[in-house]
């Protein structure tokens, strides 16, 4: 599952980038969005919409609810992934 994970936060890392218009570097899976990297609910929307359309699927309100880190982000998407 490391692998995948790493696939995956390699995956996500350009749309966090985009949209809050901060340093890669910054990202880490521990990265909480809004305390630590400064996003507010419009630019959670806007990532979850990119996350979306990068992976082709569509994330229900109550799985974006649950959301606050990186990691959540990506252990979604690990489960998601294999799910089918």
């Amino acid at each position: 599952m490391a692998d995948k994970k790493e696939e995956i936060f390699v995956k996500i890392v350009p749309i966090i980038v985009e949209q809050l218009k901060i340093e890669p570097a910054r990202i880490k899976l521990s990265s909480k969005l809004i305390d630590d990297l400064s996003a507010d609910s419009l630019d959670a929307v806007e990532i979850v919409m990119g996350i979306e359309e990068v992976f082709k699927i569509e994330i229900p309100d109550e799985e974006i609810d649950k959301i606050s880190t990186i990691e959540d982000i990506v252990v979604y998407l690990v489960r998601r992934s294999e799910a089918g």
